[in-house]
């Protein structure tokens, strides 16, 4: 462990204890860049021992075949492939007892006929084609879960503490605790989330969120665990511990994502059953035809392995590499299966089709307050002296009422007291002035001429007095994203044709949201266990339900496909969702269907490409024109095919724009 005050070393430091820190990839010569070719290969022996073993072999029995030494080269060939037949099958028979019927005793038997008939050349091709696949695999689930690993790799380690007398102490992330105040340098990742001191900030969140584009940040602002800042030196204050910070919550995410497997994937497991059966059957079609034993080795080696259990989990892996590419977990591979049969989406409505912070709309000023010509302007030093007063409010509402203030670049005023009434409002003295600002209940009782203002659906009031007068209203409302009318006009081309809106707020302010976005289904003023029970109700199946909030957890735990909206952060509906979007963006629902869909047909094409081509292998086959030998190096191929027909799923289509609503 590093102590306090003291510099880094050089090189990879040792996660501490109490540090949330991620699995290391494998040892493989992809890690070590730098390595001297004797290094690599030397590497690569070490990761794939029966590739390099079989080779070796193969070199072998080639020299002795040379030689003229015939015999030893075909005993010492056929007892390495009868020991490598053994080990197999100890393996198979562990899968059968889980329960999974997979291609190996194709392999197995593809093999044994070959030692049988004297073929010990094409046994040894298919150990190597067989480890040669698996090597294969590895490679490519490497290559697939590329951005998964990367979020992985950068997990920040240490953190740059101010000590007394403005001293930087280089402290592990698992020591920083909520109310330290750390130096974030120039290029280093944000180790804990925080509030930013410094005046401004500008952050690299790609590895978090998907955005590719600097984000600014001014002073007070949440700063995430993980990003990359800029080119100045900020401050900022701890708000979290590591493990409570969303990187930890990320690194968690992901962890769970890279170790679950799809059911399309037991599907192809399935598929080796009949597939099994069929080469049996044609390979002993071609023994009666000709009757000649060597047609059952030559039938065997072309249909073995099928690439049925390589080609699935490397589309499946490549499609959640590419959506967390695009600023989107998804925890279990099987969630892309069901995105891509979706065909019902449910939203909440706070912080998920609207932003979940209200904002201004416009300022009522009391009739008495002067002529209809001074309106704008007495409206302007309504909301500057609401805005001043909200300084020293803790309700939600304040800081919004400062960001108008701020948008309309007015000044704060400075005040020189205030008196919060919890839950009601706040009464301050503004540049002379004495302001309440709040609820009808507190400023009617402060005020005198009080008028409660109209509201249509969707608005609030925040009512505001002047010196022992009623003043006037902001009336606030939260409004649709503006993404909303096209990700709900994108889903529905892509298949998800029916929606409905499930919220806790009372019916008209649901309608109004759900008319603007074009949902036609509504149910409002909901608990959370009566959207469990609306979701449970919808017949039109896999359902999609997007939420962001706590009380969304449930509903997401029961949907076929729960979405979390992350980026603002609610730990409880990220832990029950399938899905979590990272950045706060509504479109990324449409994109998480449209990779689900697109990761389903690449994985569907590659497992029928694969039976489709060792069928007609096996047919010519059963004639006799494919040698043992070149048998078994074509159904090399066939797999090669498949796995890179499977990293397809890395590269999604552009979507194309849409206009309009569903």
């Amino acid at each position: 462990m590093i102590r306090r005050g003291r510099a880094l070393p050089e090189g990879k430091p040792a996660a501490p204890p109490g540090t949330p820190v991620p699995p290391q990839p494998a040892a493989g010569p992809e890690e070590e860049p730098g390595q001297s070719l004797p290094g690599r290969a030397s590497a690569l022996i070490r990761q794939y021992p029966l590739v390099a073993l079989t080779c070796l072999v193969l070199a072998v029995t080639g020299m002795l075949l040379q030689s003229g030494l015939e015999q030893p080269a075909r005993l010492g060939a056929s007892a390495y492939a009868a020991v490598v037949a053994v080990i197999r099958a100890a393996a198979m028979f562990r899968s059968l007892r889980e329960g999974r019927w997979g291609i190996d005793v194709l392999a197995l038997m593809a093999i044994a006929s070959t030692v049988w008939v004297g073929e010990y050349l094409a046994a040894l091709v298919v150990i190597l084609m067989l480890s040669g696949g698996e090597a294969l695999e590895s490679f490519a689930q490497g290559r697939a879960a590329r951005e998964l690993k990367s979020l992985l790799a950068r997990a920040p380690r240490f953190a740059h503490r101010e000590a007394a007398g403005s001293v930087l102490e280089e402290t592990p992330v698992g020591e920083v605790v909520p109310g330290d105040v750390l130096v974030v340098r120039p290029s280093e990742l944000v180790p804990v989330d925080g509030e930013l001191l410094s005046d401004a900030a500008s952050m690299d969140e790609s590895s978090l969120t998907g955005e590719s584009l600097p984000v600014e940040r001014t002073r007070g602002e949440l700063l995430l665990s993980g990003s990359v800042n800029g080119e100045t030196a900020i401050r900022m204050r701890a708000a979290a511990t590591a493990r409570d910070s969303q990187y930890s919550r990320i690194i968690a995410l992901v962890e769970e994502a890279a170790s679950s497997r799809a059911p399309v994937v037991r599907l192809a497991d399935r598929y080796a059953v009949p597939f099994t059966a069929l080469a049996i059957l044609m390979a002993g079609t071609a023994w009666a035809l000709s009757g000649d034993p060597v047609r059952i080795a030559q039938v065997l080696v072309v249909a073995t392995p099928c690439p049925l259990l390589i080609a699935a989990p490397v589309a499946f892996l490549a499609g959640t590499s590419q959506a967390a590419h695009r600023g989107i977990i998804i925890k279990n591979t099987g969630t892309l299966e069901q995105l891509a049969k979706a065909r019902t989406a449910v939203f909440d409505k706070t912080g998920t089709l609207t932003s979940g912070r209200p904002v201004l709309d416009t300022v009522h000023v009391a009739q008495d307050q002067g002529p209809a010509a001074g309106a704008a302007m007495r409206a302007e030093r309504i909301l500057q002296l609401a805005a001043s007063a909200e300084q020293y409010s803790s309700h939600v509402l304040a800081a919004s009422v400062i960001e108008a203030a701020a948008r309309r670049n007015l000044e704060l005023l400075p005040v020189t007291r205030a008196t919060e009434h919890a839950t009601q409002g706040v009464e301050a003295v503004c540049g002379g002035d004495t302001v309440v600002v709040g609820k009808a209940g507190l400023v009617r009782n402060a005020s005198a001429g009080f008028r409660e203002a109209a509201l249509h659906s969707g608005q609030l009031a925040i009512y505001v007095a002047v010196n022992g007068r009623y003043a006037g209203a902001l009336i606030m409302k939260d409004p649709l994203r503006g993404d909303a009318g096209d990700t709900l006009a994108r889903l529905h081309q892509l298949g998800v044709r029916h929606t409905m809106l499930l919220t806790g707020d009372a019916h008209g302010t649901a309608a109004h949201i759900a008319e603007e976005a074009g949902i036609r289904r509504v149910q409002a003023d909901c608990l959370p266990e009566d959207k469990v029970n609306a979701v449970a109700a919808v017949k039109e199946r896999p359902v999609i339900m997007v939420g962001d909030g706590v009380n969304d957890a449930p509903v997401l735990a029961a949907a076929d496909v729960g979405i979390a909206m992350g980026a603002k952060g609610a730990t409880a509906a990220s832990e029950s969702a399938d899905v979590v979007i990272m950045l706060d963006d509504l479109s990324k629902v449409a994109v998480a269907v449209e990779i689900g869909k697109r990761t389903v047909a690449v994985a569907l094409v590659s497992i029928w490409t694969g039976i489709g081509l060792s069928i007609g292998l096996m047919a010519v086959a059963m004639t006799g024109y494919i040698p043992a030998v070149t048998g078994a190096l074509l159904q090399e191929l066939v797999d090669l095919a498949t796995i890179l027909n499977g990293l397809r799923a890395l590269h999604g289509a552009r979507p194309p724009k849409v206009s309009g609503r569903a």
